[in-house]
């Protein structure tokens, strides 16, 4: 599978409804996004829900960028959950950002704003800012070259605070999991985590600015105390089968 070097023309997404659920996706392959719609700020796949883990180090960020607005799967679940929490939604896509009103996005407020962009350079105009930075920006294509370079990751470890978390999403099966993971090693000095979905097919890199994460072998276990019970409930399932 060649590096996706992204279309100059972005791709017009498409809903795909049930009687219970409403995706988006850009063919018929793939799922890009899917939520319930009786229940929309859930986190129906599994692997969003596993993306949530830097709550556990973290259960009360003030400022999260998140690259990739999708069908808003992760921004609706911390608009919701986390009510005193800043959320920056980079997306690449303007057809995209179109159809957030399909899947009960919410509309930008004093702490929340979709800003339409390339993920990969607007996320340098940060630094020290964000306790979490979410990479979930598939296209058509899968993972753009520019979500993957050393150059991307280093904006990402720039634009985190002290003891922030860049959290990002792949394809297990992916040629080059390997060297994306091995650049991702090397910026964040070797503090970093993988954890694989239930069916191996998703893999989630946790990266830290500090060593944080080169004192455990995977995500704790324990609700923190800053974390509702709410939400431990709803994540917790996931997080159960983890190495601790």
């Amino acid at each position: 599978m060649p590096e996706n070097t992204s279309n100059p023309q972005p791709v017009r997404p498409f809903i795909y409804a049930t009687a219970t659920t409403r995706s988006l996706m850009f063919s018929h392959a793939e799922v890009q996004s899917r939520m319930w719609t009786k229940d929309p700020s859930a986190l129906n796949l599994e692997y969003t829900r596993i993306m949530m883990g830097f709550l556990l180090f973290e259960p009360a960020p003030q400022r999260i960028a998140m690259i990739g607005l999708g069908g808003g799967s992760l921004a609706k679940f911390c608009y919701r959950h986390l009510p005193s929490t800043r959320i920056d939604v980079f997306e690449i896509n303007p057809h995209v950002i179109a159809l957030r009103d399909s899947f009960q996005v919410p509309q930008d407020d004093y702490r929340f704003s979709v800003r339409e962009g390339d993920g990969a350079k607007l996320i340098g105009e940060y630094q020290d800012e964000y306790d979490a930075v979410l990479v979930d920006g598939y296209d058509v294509n899968g993972l753009p070259a520019q979500l993957t370079t050393d150059g991307f990751y280093a904006a990402c470890l720039n634009a985190l605070a002290p003891g922030g978390m860049m959290v990002c999403n792949f394809h297990a099966s992916h040629p080059h999991y390997g060297t994306y993971v091995g650049r991702i090693k090397q910026r964040f000095a070797g503090s970093v985590i993988e954890v694989s979905d239930g069916a191996c097919a998703n893999s989630i890199v946790f990266a830290c600015r500090g060593d944080t994460l080169k004192r455990c072998t995977g995500l704790p276990k324990r609700r923190p105390d800053a974390m509702s019970t709410e939400m431990w409930l709803r994540l917790a399932p996931t997080f159960w089968p983890m190495l601790a």
